[in-house]
């Protein structure tokens, strides 16, 4: 059920997630990196030629393999998951005609990425640094299960996704970070350059907010 309750929020973060990519992107245009750009991949697709699944791979591999390695920590497990989401990308593109190709790319990951954790974990518990998340956003995001979940998914969406854009971007980075990316405190902590504490102090509090922001909402918790 935590795991349920998880996915949530990670179908809020990642409306919001582009302020983090942003910077990434930056950082490849710095390193004199050039790739094709999403829409003419995206026609590749369209026109069935394998030459599309190369250059999504050329372009967002190394990405993806970082998404499903924060969550897998196994590089047979990462690979798998990232051949599979480029066979998925395969089977929706098209009628699919995704807007980013990065952030359609990186769900899948992602989503096959906690599936097969998930099948890898269900009969034991605090196995890795995703229990430690799971744990973390059990204390905020109320669990939902069988005809309920489908009918109000949508408007719990609705109200994380207000309260995220009331933090400031720090708090926007250091959450996303956690609870999209599942980056761990250390590495959220070197990245930003600030202290493993306050990384802690700015997820506590975040998660705070977010249970009241909700219970306010009339969200039972």
């Amino acid at each position: 059920m935590y795991y349920c309750a998880t996915l949530f929020i990670f179908c809020c973060l990642y409306r919001v997630k582009g302020l983090f990519e942003n910077a990434t992107r930056n950082r490849e245009t710095a390193k004199g990196l050039t790739h094709m750009e999403d829409h003419l991949i995206i026609d590749l697709f369209w026109e069935r030629s394998e030459t599309a699944l190369t250059e999504t791979a050329f372009k967002y591999g190394k990405y993806c393999k970082s998404v499903a390695n924060n969550i897998l920590h196994n590089d047979e497990d990462v690979d798998e998951c990232v051949n599979d989401a480029y066979m998925s990308l395969w089977n929706s593109i098209p009628p699919q005609k995704p807007a980013s190709l990065r952030a359609y790319v990186a769900k899948i990951t992602r989503n096959l990425s906690l599936n097969r954790y998930k099948h890898k974990n269900a009969l034991k518990r605090n196995s890795g640094e995703m229990d430690l998340i799971f744990d973390e956003l059990e204390e905020c995001i109320p669990s939902m299960s069988g005809t309920e979940a489908e009918c109000e998914m949508k408007m719990l969406t609705e109200h994380i996704s207000a309260f995220i854009k009331t933090l400031s971007k720090e708090k926007q980075i250091v959450f996303v970070r956690r609870y999209w990316y599942s980056d761990s405190i250390h590495a959220i902590s070197t990245g930003l350059r600030i202290s493993e504490s306050t990384v802690k102090s700015i997820l506590f509090r975040c998660r705070e907010k977010l249970k009241n922001h909700l219970e306010r909402e009339g969200v039972a918790i």
